[in-house]
């Protein structure tokens, strides 16, 4: 694939007859932008795996968070959202906005529902804007106009794959996925990654099965917790230090406890060093 050309994973028409992992995710963040047949894949999900719910909106609490530190503490101006799924409540401009006034928010994502919901929403917000693309045309998603507008490669910029690498199969190769990204972006940039993992055989392999069935082979797989620690090769992992469950990262009194270990969201977050 050549550069800048838009992948076929970009031009896929709206699906609504099979369960999308955006809309699912969408409806378990309590959403209205889902149908039927993802709601029915989400309730036999659950009953396999009953802590999924509580575990998504921990990921949702841990993308907010780590924004709101990188922007405020360490003074990013600038992300990239790789998988960005359905608006919703405290979007990631919303909360790096809040701490930095001027900050730029690029969101990426292959639904092309998503995409014509992020458009309307930010149609306003000229420091903002949704690239509809998969995650992976890393050479395309950088050459694309709205990147080469609102991101400067010059300054620290946060790339956000959270909760989204599950997707990515591995014939596709995450890591080298991470590692493309982060030869784009200058030294002091940062890498936010986590994904779903789990060291129970039986979860990752019903998991996996089910996901990759029911969205038509828009899946990766439920890894183990070192398959993630590769990702972080090369870089520096931010304090505490060490990658854990996400929900334990800086976390908020007000959260509510994966009631299973069936799974987790584990990863953390790295700058890409001098």
């Amino acid at each position: 694939m050549s550069q800048g050309e838009p992948s076929q994973h970009e031009q896929r028409p709206v699906d609504t007859d099979t369960p999308s992992v955006a809309r699912m995710y969408d409806y378990y963040l309590g959403g209205r932008n889902n149908y039927a047949v993802d709601r029915a894949a989400c309730a036999e999900l659950s009953a396999q795996a009953p802590s999924t719910e509580i575990l998504l909106r921990n990921n949702r609490r841990f993308l907010r968070r780590v924004v709101r530190v990188l922007a405020a503490e360490y003074g990013v101006r600038q992300f990239i959202e790789h998988g960005s799924g359905m608006p919703t409540q405290d979007n990631v401009h919303e909360v790096a906005q809040r701490a930095q006034p001027d900050a730029r928010v690029i969101y990426i994502d292959n639904d092309p529902i998503v995409t014509a919901h992020g458009k309307a929403l930010l149609k306003t917000d000229t420091n903002t804007d949704v690239i509809k693309a998969d995650i992976r045309d890393t050479d395309y998603i950088f050459a694309h106009p709205s990147v080469r507008k609102l991101i400067d490669p010059s300054q620290p910029t946060a790339a956000l794959f959270v909760c989204v690498l599950h997707c990515i199969p591995d014939e596709d190769d995450p890591a080298a996925l991470i590692r493309r990204v982060a030869g784009k972006l200058g030294a002091g940039s940062f890498l936010v990654i986590c994904q779903l993992v789990s060291e129970k055989p039986h979860v990752r392999t019903w998991v996996t099965e089910f996901m990759r069935k029911s969205t038509g082979g828009n899946w990766g797989r439920v890894r183990k917790h070192h398959e993630v620690d590769h990702y972080f090769d090369g870089l520096e992992i931010l304090p505490p230090g060490r990658l854990m469950d996400v929900s334990d990262w800086r976390p908020e009194d007000s959260a509510p406890k994966q009631p299973g270990d069936e799974w987790i969201d584990y990863g953390g977050v790295a700058r890409i060093p001098e």
